[in-house]
């Protein structure tokens, strides 16, 4: 607040000098001048303060669309709630993505087995979660989750 007033009061004061009339006088070293008369000052009459205009700001290239968001991302094998029945613990995965995955900005479908993220990022919403996989991040118990998100 108080740099507030003290801002305000030195815009006021700045506002004030620039409105005061200027003095010319001479003396022995030339001349003087004064925002206050003397006796044998005159009043100089100053031409309008110099302003230029600033340059144009320059044109900035168009940004680049927004990126699609995706509107839907569905798990369709294994069904919910369903069986799969492997040896090896190798299963297919097949999923739903609208709008289709974009590769070439880098997205890639990260997979979760039962809370596990999986090393490998997928580009293609067929693939297999191998035995390897199955090994490292399935728990001991009868039912599993799997997850699949999107990321860059």
């Amino acid at each position: 607040m108080r740099t507030r007033f003290f801002l305000l009061t030195g815009l006021l004061v700045a506002t004030l000098a620039a409105a005061q009339p200027v003095y010319e006088s001479h003396d022995r070293a030339g001349p003087v001048f004064s925002d206050m008369p003397t006796p044998d000052a005159r009043e100089v009459d100053l031409p309008p303060v110099n302003v230029m205009d600033s340059p144009a700001a320059p044109t900035l290239p168009p940004s680049p669309p927004a990126a699609a968001t995706y509107t839907c991302l569905q798990i369709t094998q294994p069904e919910e709630g369903g069986t799969v029945h492997s040896n090896t613990g190798q299963f297919s995965v097949a999923l739903i993505l609208e709008p289709p995955l974009k590769i070439e900005r880098g997205d890639v479908i990260a997979v979760r087995l039962d809370g596990t993220l999986l090393p490998e990022r997928r580009t293609s919403l067929q693939f297999d979660v191998t035995a390897d996989e199955w090994q490292m991040a399935a728990r001991d118990q009868v039912e599993h989750a799997l997850e699949c998100k999107l990321s860059a």
